[in-house]
């Protein structure tokens, strides 16, 4: 589980244009250097890893502190992780890269009744969902990633019973607001993906959460997902509703200067900015705040 990615390194002396030396130029190493110990062989660390990333990608560290993060929640090449609602693969590149050849990425979808209740999702980019299992592993090729990890997916009510307790861990990156949104008696589908979390991970498995906050004293009716927002009170709830334990939390994606109104949403922050209009100045104070304030949990999964 814990298994170290190295890069094995070969050294070559080449000598390019010159001619063969003559015996006697050649000295005889040392006789306690022929039975020498091969030298240590370098390791991939998780600060190289992202400092192999595209300039995009990087300018976002400052705002999400990935090697932070994936430290806090202890994710090690070799696992097998599952990552809710990959998209783009913002963090899909650097946790193939780094789980490495011996580990395996899991993307894990919203199922296509929960996009149906977006406005922007037409008949068309439904229909696509329907393949989006088979889709996203073949994208996930173009991005050449190197040494990558193997990939698979699934989309959340429909686990595959062979993924059953495959996984050391499961990733919710901004990914709890649209399934708390909306969930009803009739489809919950955040009670669906906890199960599914469940079931997909090795006993004493691991949930990492990284959300965007809602401060307690906001109205619960404001903090349903619905402006991105959750409460840290009501995740833990419902992780342990569904048989996970809390073991640790951290401050490292928290933001103070994050303090939305009631009639704020998330997405008026970077890198989103969404705006009335073409306003310079708002949207200058708003890069000032920069990304929102965000929870950063750790749950477990009981190992019997």
């Amino acid at each position: 589980m814990k298994t170290l990615i190295t890069a094995f390194f070969s050294l070559a002396l080449v000598a390019c244009g010159q001619s063969t030396p003559e015996p006697s130029e050649v000295s005889e190493p040392p006789s306690e250097a022929i039975n020498a110990p091969a030298p240590e062989t370098a390791e991939l660390s998780l600060a190289d890893v992202l400092a192999e990333q595209p300039a995009p990608v990087q300018k976002r560290f400052a705002q999400r502190n990935p090697q932070e993060t994936l430290e806090f929640l202890g994710i090690q090449p070799g696992m097998t992780v599952v990552e809710a609602l990959p998209g783009g693969g913002w963090y899909s590149r650097i946790l193939m890269r780094w789980l490495g050849p011996d580990g395996q990425l899991v993307g894990a979808d919203y199922p296509v009744e929960l996009y149906s209740n977006f406005g922007f999702m037409n008949e068309e980019r439904l229909q696509a969902k329907q393949t989006w299992v088979r889709d996203w592993v073949a994208g996930t090729a173009d991005w050449s990633v190197a040494d990558s990890a193997s990939v698979a997916a699934f989309v959340f009510g429909a686990l595959p019973e062979s993924m059953h307790s495959s996984a050391d861990a499961v990733l919710f990156v901004r990914a709890l607001h649209n399934m708390a949104r909306f969930s009803t008696d009739d489809n919950d589908f955040l009670a669906a993906a906890m199960q599914d979390a469940m079931d997909v991970l090795k006993p004493g498995g691991v949930v990492g959460v990284v959300q965007h906050e809602a401060r307690p004293d906001m109205p619960d009716d404001w903090a349903a997902g619905q402006n991105g927002y959750l409460k840290k009170s009501f995740v833990v709830a419902q992780f342990e509703a569904a048989g996970f334990e809390l073991v640790d939390e951290a401050a490292v994606n928290e933001n103070p200067k994050d303090q939305p109104t009631t009639a704020d949403f998330v997405w008026r922050l970077p890198p989103s900015l969404r705006v009335d209009g073409d306003d310079p100045a708002r949207k200058a104070e708003l890069e000032a705040i920069g990304e929102s304030h965000r929870m950063t949990l750790l749950f477990k999964k009981p190992a019997d």
